[in-house]
């Protein structure tokens, strides 16, 4: 991501950014009410919302890493780490490699999962194949 100026044309509606990024409005202001931004979102005279493409990008980065199940409170701890610039590198890795960390784990036990689906599918699969009525009684067949 990089930090670009904007040009007024550049400024995107809050049904803008939530068409683009896939979150509702609600959501959106929910983001912004947590403290998962990372600076404030402009405003018009008027008080409506404003963005830029690096707030878009870095919704999009906020979004996959809920998607992922970062847990909101971390999300918020990244999003205070990147306000506060440089320095703090090292917390956030330490922060991003916890959560890498748990979505391995996730993945693994996921593919343990679709292990035991696919074996019994096969068991069933098999059962009929075999033209065998009723059902198979015997939770491990």
């Amino acid at each position: 991501m990089t930090t670009t100026a904007q040009t007024p044309a550049e400024l995107l509606s809050i049904g803008e950014v939530a068409e683009r990024t896939g979150l509702s409005v609600h959501a959106l202001r929910f983001y912004e009410r947590e403290g998962l931004l990372v600076g404030p979102v402009r405003r018009t005279t008027g008080g409506r919302r404003r963005y830029t493409t690096f707030e878009v990008e870095w919704l999009l980065i906020c979004v996959r890493l809920r998607e992922s199940g970062m847990p909101l409170a971390d999300l918020r701890q990244f999003a205070a780490l990147v306000r506060q610039g440089p320095g703090n590198e090292a917390e956030r890795l330490e922060l991003l490699d916890a959560h890498r960390r748990r979505v391995e784990a996730k993945i693994q036990a996921l593919e343990e999962c679709r292990s035991v689906i696919a074996w019994k599918v096969g068991v069933y699969a098999e059962h009929l194949a075999r033209g065998e009525a009723g059902g198979l009684w015997d939770p491990t067949a």
